[in-house]
């Protein structure tokens, strides 16, 4: 009887003890995306993806200056192309000036500047319409950007516009057309 006992005491014991560490951490994993009608995948860092142009002087935007320029990419994955096909890659935003209609507007507390974007060979991306096609391959293809500060002027051959320093952002949001 008294094994009994200490038999029932131990498998209550060890009983209690599987039940408290069953639980030892949870959480959720929420999968999102969208099924596009295209030959190619983007990738979902190139999705969404931030470009850090860095600390730039404002007196190397002074007068319409440049900055140093930083290459993104968007990825393009699992392609299955005709031979032949191309991509044509569309920028859109907020303009920073009307004079100007390929600069990109920033936000925030500097002023006086905006961006500019480049495509593979260097020229410069008009905003809202489509840039020159691009020939993919079966597989993986990288499409090449640039983007670069530059200061803003009062119009063609106006005076510059001062260049406030501060922290800035600006948004572009891209299209793929498969001419």
């Amino acid at each position: 009887m008294k094994l009994n006992k200490i038999m029932m005491a131990a498998v209550v014991a060890f009983g209690m003890s599987a039940v408290a560490h069953a639980d030892s951490g949870h959480g959720k994993v929420n999968f999102a995306g969208s099924i596009v009608d295209a030959p190619c995948s983007i990738s979902p860092e190139a999705a969404d993806q931030t470009v850090n142009l860095g600390q730039v002087s404002n007196v190397a935007l002074k007068d319409g200056g440049k900055s140093t320029p930083r290459n993104f990419q968007i990825d393009l994955e699992n392609c299955t192309v005709a031979t032949g096909k191309t991509v044509q890659v569309t920028f859109t935003g907020a303009k920073a000036q009307e004079t100007n209609k390929n600069l990109l507007a920033i936000t925030g507390s500097a002023s006086g500047a905006g961006i500019a974007m480049t495509d593979t060979s260097g020229a410069l991306v008009e905003l809202g319409k489509g840039g020159t096609a691009q020939i993919l391959q079966n597989g993986n293809n990288t499409l090449q950007f640039g983007a670069y500060m530059q200061g803003l002027t009062a119009g063609e051959g106006g005076s510059a516009v001062a260049v406030v320093p501060g922290d800035f952002t600006a948004v572009t949001d891209f299209t793929l057309a498969y001419p």
